[in-house]
């Protein structure tokens, strides 16, 4: 095996020995390969094994199609995507004031993408600081909104306490350096600040739909899998507790176009509705089962 590809031997999460393959997925973006994706049974998490490491992962995002980094409106999934997106901006914001009690203060968005969400605070009146590893998201969020990110590496010489409240929208699933990232979280964010985790949540009815074709795989990208349950004890692990979950309700309508093109090979957009609405439907009585899930963290 390649000395370029990361290889666990333990849980990459809470370091447990007890791991097994459960799926293989297949990269539908930009290499069609298949990737193994392994189960932990101590903390119930999964992760993508055999991935590039962060030296060889970048050809993996290299792609028009994707969108967190070419900001493209091609197709119709990709113009709903922008569509959704600018309602949600707002939804978010409106959760950030909420969680951290205040109006305007600082905030650390990493894996900004092509800024969306660090334009949307800042013409709040919020102090941003926006991280994003991609010089090419760097300079569309520069040509499109006009503003600097910085390089993802920048998060390990920030300065300590600066931050009310730290953002990752669907980013940590992206993250090598996990344990590394969130001992940055824990130096970073002022007394009594919020760190808001948005990941996938494999545990959804439309993950159990779909299987090996569940989009939000979305291998060897997503290096990690989330359940609730799994959140909770790598949340426990490095120093923090989950103050809240809120759903993402989009998310189920998106990943299931995808993931019913994935399957049939072309898009299947009342396939697509049945789906994403029978998963919404169930994790209306338990938030748990959304396809995708907010956390709210705050330090022990």
């Amino acid at each position: 095996m390649s000395a370029s590809l990361v290889n666990y031997k333990n849980c990459p999460f809470c370091n447990n020995a007890a791991i097994h393959p459960v799926l293989a997925a297949k990269d539908h973006t930009v290499s069609h390969e298949s990737f193994e994706i392994w189960h932990c049974d101590d903390c119930s998490n999964r992760f993508t094994q055999a991935v590039p490491d962060l030296m060889h992962i970048g050809p993996y995002y290299q792609s028009t199609e994707y969108i967190s980094h070419s900001d493209t409106a091609k197709g119709f999934i990709n113009r709903l995507y922008h569509w959704v997106r600018s309602y949600t901006l707002g939804t978010k914001r409106r959760l950030i004031q909420r969680v951290t009690g205040i109006e305007r203060g600082a905030l650390l968005d990493i894996g900004a993408g092509t800024g969306a969400f660090v334009t949307t605070m800042l013409q709040a009146g919020w102090k941003v600081t926006g991280l994003e590893p991609d010089s090419i998201a760097r300079e569309n969020a520069k040509n499109k909104h006009g503003i600097e990110l910085r390089s993802a590496d920048d998060i390990y010489s920030l300065p300590p306490t600066s931050f009310d409240v730290i953002t990752l929208w669907h980013v940590l699933e992206h993250v090598h350096d996990l344990h590394g990232y969130f001992r940055q979280f824990k130096a970073l964010l002022k007394p009594g600040g919020k760190l808001v985790i948005a990941v996938p949540n494999y545990t959804s009815k439309d993950a159990a739909a779909y299987g090996r074709h569940w989009a939000a795989w979305d291998v060897p990208r997503h290096l990690y899998h989330f359940s609730p349950a799994g959140m909770q004890q790598l949340a426990h692990l490095e120093g923090f507790s989950i103050q809240s979950m809120h759903p993402m309700w989009f998310d189920a309508f998106y990943v299931s176009m995808l993931s019913e093109q994935y399957k049939n090979g072309k898009p299947n957009l009342a396939g697509a509705l049945l789906k994403g609405l029978s998963s919404n439907l169930a994790a209306i009585g338990d938030k748990r089962r959304c396809s995708s899930l907010i956390y709210v963290l705050s330090l022990v």
